[in-house]
């Protein structure tokens, strides 16, 4: 399960998606810029290229978003800066002419004077606004997608359903994961799936009575029940509620609506979700398939991507991304034995550093497309 999770970068788009950067290095000075509906952009009138630091100070009663914007183009961004707070803003411009744009909390759009960056240094390429009405298309192809994804989800939670009626565990062992792992691949529908997503795949924690408590529903105490020896009678019901529950979700589905911003945002917290989550030992209740369950979240990542590479890729390298995809997936796979996964608690040492060391470079570098694809008004 994946909640949303604030991303806490107050942060340059062109920092945030190295790829597109050529520059580096702390140089530069500090240059104090002020921004709010009256002072949008003042103090800062030209600039060396390159990279520079800029405190930027907001005088104005109200948060205020800050771009530094050309042709087009966002260049940097500052996200939220508090009435009466100063915050720094890295950028890197090559020669040309930029503005500071100021966008109050519930107030228009004012545009500061223009400033002239001169010089032979080297700037990042600036990002074109991606807005809601580029993101659907995307949101559109996704949900076809997911519709997709819910019917085999249906059709492998029944087969769940049945073989635990059936009171024979084994077959209900082995029919639980392909289940499981087609929940898991649906990624970034979590946010449309509203309070489902709990009921279909919550876990104990948090839950006043743990394990023992009547809301813990779903894959996991069908899972617990199958894997800690209790009898087929305590576990019909939990698997009958599981298969309703999934095909309320599949009957419901083209009646919720999935927000745009959404998929970005998703394609970096569901591998953020599986470090921390599944490679941490938190969500497994005794089937040990947590590597299975990053296997199919990876697959869910890829999914996410799919319908944004047309606007992501004008505006970022994605061969990192795609390389690093690769790479993970070789290494999971590689923990597929014999029809079977081995659990985290038997990975060495070494196969643990590198699976945990791939994902997390997986999620600095998705952080990239969750800020480009958020979607954002005209500057």
């Amino acid at each position: 399960m994946v909640g949303r999770v604030a991303l806490g970068f107050a942060v340059s788009l062109v920092v945030a998606a190295a790829a597109l950067s050529g520059c580096g290095g702390s140089g530069g000075y500090a240059v104090t810029v002020q921004v709010g509906r009256a002072h949008c952009g003042e103090g800062w009138s030209h600039s060396a290229a390159g990279t520079r630091s800029l405190l930027v100070h907001n005088g104005d009663s109200s948060s205020v978003d800050v771009t530094v914007v050309s042709g087009g183009a966002v260049f940097a961004e500052l996200e939220d800066v508090g009435p009466g707070t100063t915050r720094p803003l890295r950028v890197s411009l090559a020669a040309g002419t930029y503005t500071v744009t100021c966008r109050p909390e519930d107030a228009a759009l004012v545009r500061g004077p223009r400033v002239r960056v001169t010089g032979k240094g080297v700037g990042a390429r600036g990002v074109r606004p991606i807005t809601r009405n580029d993101l659907y298309p995307a949101v559109r192809a996704y949900r076809a997608h997911v519709s997709r994804g819910l019917g085999v989800l249906e059709e492998r939670t029944d087969e769940l359903r049945d073989t635990v009626r059936s009171g024979d565990l084994d077959a209900a062992r082995a029919a639980w994961l392909p289940a499981h792992l087609a929940y898991e691949r649906l990624g970034a529908a979590y946010g449309t799936f509203g309070d489902a997503a709990d009921e279909i795949n919550g876990r104990p924690a948090g839950l006043p009575e743990g394990v023992r408590d009547a809301g813990f529903t779903g894959f996991h105490r069908v899972e617990r029940g199958l894997w800690h020896g209790e009898p087929p009678s305590s576990l019909r019901g939990p698997a009958d509620r599981l298969a309703r529950d999934v095909k309320a979700l599949r009957d419901d589905f083209a009646r919720r609506q999935t927000d745009p911003d959404d998929l970005g945002l998703r394609a970096h917290e569901i591998l953020e979700n599986t470090l921390r989550s599944e490679l941490a030992g938190k969500a497994d209740q005794g089937s040990g398939t947590a590597l299975a369950t990053a296997a199919a979240n990876l697959d869910g990542t890829r999914a996410v991507l799919a319908p944004l590479r047309p606007l992501l890729e004008p505006r970022m390298d994605l061969t990192g991304i795609d390389a690093w995809l690769d790479r993970t997936e070789r290494l999971l796979k590689a923990q597929h034995r014999h029809g079977n996964w081995t659990p985290p608690t038997r990975l060495t040492t070494m196969e643990r550093e590198r699976i945990n060391g791939a994902i997390g470079e997986l999620v600095e570098r998705l952080a990239s497309v969750a800020t480009i694809a958020t979607a954002r008004r005209a500057s």
